[in-house]
């Protein structure tokens, strides 16, 4: 049975550095500099109160705190939510950049979209003691790890460490941060002017906050020029999940809907993909919008619309923040680029019918 002693840690649980900082009446970077071996000078009543608030709470260092104190590796930790998205191999081109310029190394690790494997891949990157720490990739609402993230991150900043989020402004550390929703509302007004007034929008679960944004402010330009509100289908965050979002707005019937705004551009590129598959012509039949402008696309056919975000700039902002004493925050502008994808609608008169499609 798991019991208390004397309202102190339960034994389930392990002591963290402010616990120990809390028992010894000292900061938290004291407890830091007494425990983990660091040349600044910490007063012996102090260190002594440290060692005993330790001892009590059986608490121990972590080992990258001490190396970090002594002095860090030459190395930058990125954590990406997925490497074989484009949108993160933009953002570490752009920390690889910065990383050479200061000759320093990048080593990169993939949480795979999971809060509680991003929480473990920041621990164990403690361990090989890096320089620096950037995280990114969204924010999940909810996530049962976010304060035992904080901890970690907070730990290994106090030790000496650099910690710099690029995501939502969610965390208590400096962060390079996109206009996922002001870039929508952009995207939906330039949508609007090109004559469409029926869309649906591919979005993944609420939870994710680079979607629901995105989709917030798609939805609030909607409203605010008094057209219908859009069909909604949550789907994945990938390739596939886009593909198979216009696969069962496909099997509905598409009829009701003139464009189609998936909150990515990999989610666009898979329904494109779905649409042709289906015998809708995506550009023609239907008009296509992502957000992010990665490289693929202007590849596809016809070239995507889709709302630009400088990703390797967003890399580059991260590690300027880890090598200054700019404790601040960067948000980074999101705009509209206008492709074949969505063409200008005819006025409503001149419109042809969609073509029917093969089975129908």
């Amino acid at each position: 049975m798991t019991g208390m002693d004397d309202g102190s840690q339960t034994l389930s649980s392990s002591p963290t550095l402010h616990d120990v900082a809390r028992e010894a009446g000292v900061s938290i970077a004291t407890a830091s500099r007494a425990l983990n071996g660091s040349a600044r000078n910490v007063r012996s009543e102090n260190a002594t109160r440290v060692r005993a608030a330790a001892a009590k709470l059986g608490y121990e260092p972590h080992l990258s705190a001490q190396a970090i104190a002594k002095g860090s590796t030459r190395t930058v930790a990125l954590v990406v939510r997925d490497v074989a998205d484009p949108y993160f191999s933009s953002i570490a081109a752009g920390v690889g950049q910065a990383a050479e310029s200061a000759q320093l190394i990048v080593t990169m690790a993939v949480a795979d979209g999971s809060p509680e494997r991003e929480l473990e891949i920041v621990k164990t990157l403690r361990g090989q003691r890096p320089r620096v720490i950037i995280v990114a990739g969204s924010r999940v609402e909810g996530a049962g790890t976010r304060d035992a993230l904080v901890d970690e991150l907070q730990e290994y900043r106090t030790a000496g460490g650099r910690v710099v989020m690029i995501s939502q402004r969610d965390l208590p550390f400096s962060t390079v941060a996109i206009d996922n929703h002001g870039g929508a509302e952009r995207l939906a007004r330039a949508l609007l002017g090109l004559g469409y007034r029926r869309f649906a929008v591919f979005h993944a679960p609420a939870e994710i906050r680079t979607s629901s944004d995105r989709h917030a402010g798609f939805v609030a330009a909607l409203r605010s020029a008094g057209v219908p509100e859009p069909l909604a289908i949550e789907t994945g965050f990938t390739r596939a999940g886009g593909y198979g979002a216009a696969r069962r707005l496909v099997e509905q019937g598409i009829e009701g809907v003139e464009a189609v705004f998936a909150v990515n551009d990999v989610m666009a590129i898979g329904a494109m993909t779905a649409f042709r598959d289906a015998g809708v012509v995506p550009g023609v039949d239907i008009g296509v919008a992502g957000f992010d402008d990665i490289g693929s696309a202007v590849d596809v056919v016809p070239a995507l619309t889709s709302v630009a975000v400088p990703l390797q700039e967003a890399g580059l902002a991260a590690m300027r923040l880890a090598l200054s004493d700019d404790t601040g925050d960067v948000r980074l502008p999101a705009d509209v680029v206008l492709r074949e994808s969505t063409p200008r609608r005819a006025p409503a008169g001149k419109r042809q019918a969609r073509r029917p499609r093969p089975g129908a």
